[in-house]
C-alpha cells in the first residue's frame, strides 16, 4: 500500500532541499530551495514521534557524516542512509544505527554496472543480508526511457531502468529507491509514467522521489502504481520551507492507509 516516506537530504552538513539536476562540481550552479536552521537529528526525532519509518538520509557530497550519524542515533534502526556507500563503510553505517544502506555510484565504475561490485557489497560487507541493502536506481529521462544516473545524478550509466533490470536486481536487495532527477526539487509534478512502470516492474518495495507538489500526489501515486510505490515529498513540505504540502497531512495519509 502506498505510503508517504520521509527524507533528510544533507549537503555540507546541513539539511537542504536542492534542485537535483544542479548538483555538480561547480558550486555556483547549485540551486537550493531551502536550508534548514534545524539539525538532521531534529527531523529524525520528528519522524520517530510520528512513527514514519523507512525514511532515507542522503549525504550529497562530503562533510555530512557527523550530521547523518546524529540522525541515525536519534532513531536507531528505522532510517536508511545513502551517499558514498561502499564495502569499506557499509557495515559501519549499519552499526551506527542505519536500518539499511542505499547504494548507487559504487555499483557503476566508469559508469558501467558491475555485478562483481554488487556481490562484494552484499556478501562480503553485509554478510549476504539482503534486508540491509537498498539499490538506488535514480535516473534521468532520455526520450522514452530512463537511465540510471550517478555522481550526484550528473553522469549517465549504461543501465536502463526497466522490467528486466529490476528483475535482475531483486534477488540482491530488499527494496529500491528511485529519484527522478529531472523532477527533483522542481515541484512541477511527479513523472507519472515512471511511477506507473515502477508499479508494474517491482515486486519488492520501491520509493519514488521527485516533483511531488501536493498531498493529492500520494493518491495519484497509489492509483498509478496500484499501491505498489511509496512517495517521498521534499521541497513542497512545510517542514522544509514549502507552502504546498503540510507534513501533518502526510502523517494523516499514512494513518488512513493503516501503515
Amino acid at each position: 500500500m502506498t505510503r508517504f516516506r520521509p527524507c533528510i537530504d544533507l549537503h555540507s552538513g546541513q539539511v537542504k532541499q536542492i534542485v537535483g539536476g544542479t548538483l555538480s562540481a561547480d558550486p555556483s550552479a547549485l540551486q537550493t530551495n531551502h536550508i534548514s536552521a534545524l539539525p538532521a537529528a531534529h527531523f529524525a526525532e520528528l519522524y520517530k514521534t510520528h512513527a514514519l519509518s523507512g525514511g532515507h538520509v542522503i549525504m550529497l557530497g562530503p562533510d555530512n557524516e557527523q550530521a547523518a550519524t546524529k540522525a541515525l542515533s536519534a532513531w536507531p534502526g528505522r532510517l536508511q542512509v545513502g551517499g558514498g556507500i561502499n564495502p569499506s563503510n557499509a557495515r559501519m553505517w549499519i552499526e551506527r544505527g542505519a536500518e539499511k544502506v542505499i547504494v548507487t555510484s559504487y555499483l557503476f565504475p566508469e559508469a558501467k554496472f558491475s555485478q562483481e561490485r554488487l556481490n562484494t557489497l552484499l556478501f562480503d560487507s553485509l554478510g549476504g543480508d539482503r534486508s540491509k541493502l537498498v539499490i538506488d536506481l535514480s535516473c534521468r529521462r532520455q526520450g522514452d526511457i530512463w537511465v540510471v544516473a550517478m555522481n550526484k545524478w550528473q553522469t549517465l550509466t549504461d543501465m536502463e531502468v526497466n522490467g528486466g533490470t529490476i528483475k535482475s536486481l531483486e534477488d540482491f536487495c530488499s527494496e529500491f529507491l528511485v529519484h527522478a532527477a529531472d523532477n527533483e526539487g522542481l515541484q512541477r509534478g511527479i513523472d507519472e509514467e515512471l511511477v506507473e512502470r515502477l508499479g508494474q516492474w517491482c515486486s519488492k518495495p520501491v520509493t519514488y522521489a521527485g516533483g511531488g507538489k501536493s498531498i493529492e500526489d500520494l493518491e495519484r501515486v497509489k492509483t498509478l502504481s496500484a499501491g505498489g510505490v511509496d512517495l517521498t515529498i521534499g521541497s513542497a513540505l512545510d517542514i522544509f520551507g514549502g507552502k504546498a504540502v503540510k507534513f501533518s497531512d502526510c502523517v494523516d495519509w499514512n494513518t488512513r492507509q493503516g501503515v
